[in-house]
């Protein structure tokens, strides 16, 4: 039986930072809701009629999504030091073209998002990381679309030193979940150029919050 939205802990999470916030609630309507092959709602496409504290009116529709994780994975070469990142590509709704991404995935409703982040890793590249292994990088989760989704980024990097074989054997992979629509290649490359390759900003942010946190080490 496929979740309704008002029971999907999702929508209760954002209706909750809603009145939180002070939001007065009038009404909302769904207009679309894709779900999990669990029945579980995967994402939604919401209106709301919601006044703020001041009085005015919310900008009505929120694409409905939820938590996320997104994981950095730095491959450092033990033979020369040479650092390159773990990327994943696949053909994205926004332009129909190849996107170079972290690894990354929603996070479920019993899931907690730090044994997310482990599990994507492995789904999306076939690499195994232990949770110590993983380690997050902001401590409130940040929003890249917050006028029009409720999307909650939470941000983990992986340092790992390999061999020049073990890091080659990384690439090219073909992963993901094809019922889910899942088409993903596995990409290694030079950290330099990753920083070129990665156009998705939660992407670039990640890159920017590892090379933070390190220089501050």
């Amino acid at each position: 039986m496929p979740e309704a939205i008002r029971d999907a802990p999702k929508f209760k999470r954002w209706q909750r930072i809603l009145l939180e916030s002070g939001i007065q609630i009038h009404s909302q309507e769904e207009h679309f809701v894709k779900h999990r092959h669990n029945g579980e709602v995967l994402f939604a496409l919401v209106s709301v009629d919601a006044t703020t504290p001041e009085g005015h009116k919310l900008l009505p529709l929120c694409f409905l999504k939820g938590e996320v994780v997104s994981v950095l994975i730095c491959l450092t070469e033990k033979e020369t030091g040479e650092k390159f990142l773990l990327l994943v590509k696949q053909r994205r709704i926004c332009t129909g073209d190849f996107i170079y991404e972290q690894p990354a995935g929603m996070v479920d409703a019993d899931d907690h998002p730090h044994d997310v982040a482990v599990r994507e890793v492995e789904e999306e590249t076939g690499l195994l990381v232990s949770a110590d292994q993983v380690v997050l990088l902001n401590q409130e989760p940040y929003f890249p679309s917050s006028g029009t989704s409720d999307e909650a980024v939470w941000f983990y990097y992986a340092d790992l030193r390999l061999s020049r074989a073990e890091i080659t054997a990384l690439d090219a992979q073909m992963t993901g979940a094809a019922g889910e629509h899942e088409y993903i290649q596995t990409c290694v490359m030079p950290l330099s150029e990753a920083k070129t390759r990665v156009t998705n900003v939660c992407g670039l942010l990640n890159i920017y919050l590892y090379e933070a946190a390190v220089a501050g080490r």
